[in-house]
């Protein structure tokens, strides 16, 4: 099933197509996830766009080291959903297709290398309030209900 999140396309714009992978970083107690300061400041899944010639879990990888310093492992493709937005830094409305997994917290190689992001960690609960992309806490609700009825069983 797909799933569309946020705002309907204005028919007077073009999207572009961008494919995106996104990460529910298990911290243990919470997830780890970024803040970024611009163009607005918000809480977001780790993650970014799929350069061409990446795989969805290669451009993971790069996204979630440049947004946060940390690596990851344990990767586990949850689902996707669509979301229309504009897109300050690239200058044009975009189609996203948001691939989001599931990983594990790994080693902190140093600090985030793109600018204006930091790495947050954040209570589970807190996250389904705070992240800003209504796609991403509902993938974290199905995660966390999932996760629950795995430790009840």
């Amino acid at each position: 099933m797909n799933r569309r999140f946020g705002h309907w396309p204005d028919p007077n714009h073009r999207y572009r197509p961008r494919a995106g992978a996104y990460a529910i970083i298990d911290a243990g107690d919470g997830i780890l996830a970024t803040f970024q300061e611009e163009p607005d400041a918000e809480f977001q899944l780790p993650g970014g766009g799929i350069d061409a010639g990446e795989t969805a879990v290669q451009a993971l990888h790069r996204e979630v080291l440049e947004e946060t310093g940390y690596r990851i492992h344990s990767i586990r493709r949850l689902g996707m959903f669509h979301r229309h937005t504009f897109m300050p830094d690239y200058g044009y409305h975009a189609h996203k297709q948001c691939h989001i997994f599931h990983a594990r917290l790994g080693r902190r190689m140093g600090a985030p290398t793109e600018p204006g992001h930091s790495a947050i960690f954040m209570p589970w609960t807190d996250a389904l309030s705070l992240l800003a992309v209504s796609g991403d806490r509902y993938f974290l609700a199905q995660y966390l209900a999932a996760r629950l009825h795995r430790n009840q069983g």
